[in-house]
Order: C-alpha cells, then sequence, then structure tokens
C-alpha cells in the first residue's frame, strides 16, 4: 500500500466550514419557528410572549441573511441535498 497525499485548500474548507455551520443553525431556527407557531397555535402563550417570539424570530431571520451576505453563502446553499431523502431543509 502507498501512502497518498491529499492537497486540502483551507480556503474551500473554510468557506465549507461555514456553509455547515449556517446550515445547522438554520436547520434550528426553522425548528424553533415551527414550535412557536403550534404553541402559538394551541394558545398556550400570552399576547406578550406572541409578540416577543414573532420580535425574536425576525430578528433571528434578519441575522441569518446578514451571515449569509457576510460570507458569501446564498441561502439556497444551505439547503443540502440528502439524495432520495429529500432535502435537509423544508422548501417554504
Amino acid at each position: 500500500m502507498t501512502a497518498s497525499r491529499v492537497d486540502l485548500d483551507s480556503e474551500q474548507a473554510g468557506r465549507d466550514l461555514v456553509t455547515l455551520v449556517l446550515t445547522v443553525v438554520e436547520l434550528l431556527r426553522q425548528l424553533m419557528e415551527r414550535q412557536a407557531l403550534r404553541r402559538i397555535d394551541q394558545g398556550d402563550l400570552t399576547d406578550d410572549q406572541t409578540d416577543e417570539i414573532g420580535t425574536t424570530l425576525m430578528l433571528l431571520d434578519q441575522r441569518m441573511t446578514e451571515l449569509c451576505e457576510q460570507h458569501g453563502v446564498r441561502p439556497e446553499d444551505l439547503n443540502l441535498d440528502l439524495g432520495p431523502l429529500g432535502t435537509l431543509l423544508p422548501r417554504d
């Protein structure tokens, strides 16, 4: 067996890592949003809590957009194709 050398582009690896981290954050953001909507629909929250959650979710969405722009990542880049399972994030 011969050892083979792998050339690693550190810049590309950094971009890929940023994309992966932003993908995980976006997945969590969408899960939190769905959970909040379920709780609102069930009437589990006060009006003040509903307003606070709405504001927080809007700020999170805005911050995700800023982070994507800052790192040169398109939002559609976060939706990983899982082959026969479909895409990671639901298409809204």
